[in-house]
């Protein structure tokens, strides 16, 4: 009898191993959210890489990307391996919005669901790729910072990258230097890039760096950018805000008028400057006009 209990407990916990795929954390459910935003339909690339890192973080990136076969239902993985096949279709799901969580619900496996997600949005996705290329076109400094316009195209650049990957040498050691050239070609285009959407108050900066020979790489122009903004808050004072201006505006305009407003209604009750003297009565502070003897 005991034999028989010890050979069990040895198939459970082979099937359980920390080390293995079809381990499941007790603090596991269905319905957490691993990722910092849900699918919609125009931020796959950002979603399937988070997903990506946390189901690798898991040991659970076999289960996506086919790797990790089902098992035979007469094999004593069948159970492990549906249980968590369950667990990844309940974190993919729970990480999309309504409208596309109800177009994959009927998929048997994370695997298929993965698959479909990938042929909808994925790489091959043509109007992304034109989205993408309009939003680098029209993106411009517009008053902000050069960091945070600097970061804003970084993000357009990657994702590019990403639904529409450079052409790289295969050769090996790429002996016939197509690659460098390709990636050179790459940088000085995003240089360009960066440089047109500049504000003109950089325009003298910009110069420069068009008339260095050779050209500078992207991080460095970013960085000759970068400084020539901090010396000028240095050296030009601050603008003070449209909101702060207007507030200086209207109050000299309040106090006049308050002033005015006084001065009428003293001029109506009759009244005057303390410094004059009535004559009739002796007294200071009115005149003959205003006393009341």
């Amino acid at each position: 009898m005991a034999p028989k209990n010890s050979e069990k407990s040895k198939a459970d916990g082979e099937a359980i191993d920390h080390q293995s795929p079809y381990y499941i954390h007790a603090s596991d459910y269905p319905k957490q959210l691993h990722v910092n935003d849900v699918l919609t339909d125009n931020n796959y690339n950002d979603w399937a890489q988070e997903m990506t890192n946390f189901l690798f973080t898991k040991n659970k990136i076999g289960f996506v990307d086919g790797s990790i076969k089902k098992p035979e239902s007469s094999s004593t993985l069948c159970m492990p391996w549906m249980r968590a096949d369950a667990m990844i279709k309940g974190w993919l799901t729970t990480a999309m919005e309504k409208d596309i969580r109800s177009s994959v619900k009927y998929n048997n496996t994370a695997c298929e669901i993965w698959t479909d997600l990938q042929e909808r949005f994925g790489k091959k996705s043509a109007p992304r790729v034109y989205e993408l290329k309009q939003s680098l076109t029209i993106t411009q400094q517009d008053g902000t910072s050069v960091t945070a316009y600097f970061t804003k195209l970084k993000g357009l650049w990657d994702e590019i990258e990403s639904v529409l990957p450079t052409p790289h040498c295969t050769c090996d050691g790429c002996l016939c230097g197509i690659g460098k050239k390709l990636f050179d070609l790459k940088q000085k285009e995003r240089l360009y890039e960066f440089l047109m959407g500049l504000d003109t108050e950089f325009s003298v900066i910009r110069t420069q760096i068009l008339a260095m020979q050779p050209m500078p790489n992207l991080n460095v122009a970013f960085h000759l950018v970068y400084e020539d903004e901090k010396q000028r808050q240095i050296t030009v004072p601050r603008k003070p805000s449209k909101e702060a201006a207007a507030f200086q505006a209207s109050f000299p305009r309040r106090e006049v008028s308050q002033q005015k407003r006084g001065s009428q209604k003293n001029e109506k009750l009759g009244l005057v400057d303390k410094t004059d003297h009535c004559t009739f009565c002796g007294r200071d502070g009115h005149n003959r006009e205003g006393c009341f003897k």
